[in-house]
């Protein structure tokens, strides 16, 4: 039984876009603040988790590489990594290293560090980004769009190993951005009555 396609189901296409246009320029990365910012404002002023359930452009391709293309083994996900100590540890440790890229750049921003044009994936494999235009913005600011990019590829590659070996939208389960608005909607539910 085919599903019926709605315009939303297409929004996989901004992350192929958003990755696209990063690995071109690296300011592009600055985009990304769209997907910290939108799933909040839905949590803080809808109280719902609308956008991680139907917007967000990671879910979509998940679900459009997973279901509709068939990449997915769909093995059941581990009870442990849906669980509330995981996914709570997930979202702290993922906060962690946004907050390393704002000290990062922070500490360009004073001149106490120089701008380091590097993508780095898992947080330890350095790949050099030569080609980047950053002379149309200050150092600090290219120094944030290089951490940006890189927490965002690499959370992406998370996402598609957890895609290509359990079910299509496993990310989801342990999401920080998920789980962050999780915790914001809970926190809303009683105020809302």
């Amino acid at each position: 039984m085919k599903t019926q396609q709605h315009w939303y189901h297409n929004l996989w296409l901004w992350s192929v876009i958003y990755f696209s246009l990063g690995f071109v320029n690296i300011l592009f990365a600055l985009l990304g603040l769209i997907s910290f910012c939108l799933p909040l404002l839905f949590a803080i002023f809808g109280g719902n988790k609308l956008f991680c359930n139907r917007y967000c452009d990671r879910g979509q391709l998940l679900r459009f590489f997973g279901s509709q293309l068939g990449f997915s083994r769909r093995h059941d996900i581990p009870q442990w990594m849906h669980s509330n100590g995981f996914r709570l540890g997930f979202m702290i440790f993922f906060f962690a290293m946004f907050g390393g890229i704002l000290y990062t750049s922070w500490m360009v921003y004073l001149e106490t560090a120089s701008l380091k044009e590097v993508i780095t994936l898992f947080w330890c494999i350095e790949f050099p980004w030569s080609w980047a235009a950053t002379t149309l913005v200050s150092p600090a600011v290219a120094q944030f769009a290089f951490g940006l990019y890189s927490l965002m590829l690499t959370s992406e590659f998370i996402a598609l190993a957890a895609m290509f070996y359990y079910r299509p939208r496993t990310w989801c389960a342990f999401c920080p951005m998920g789980t962050l608005t999780q915790s914001i909607c809970k926190r809303k539910l009683p105020t809302q009555r």
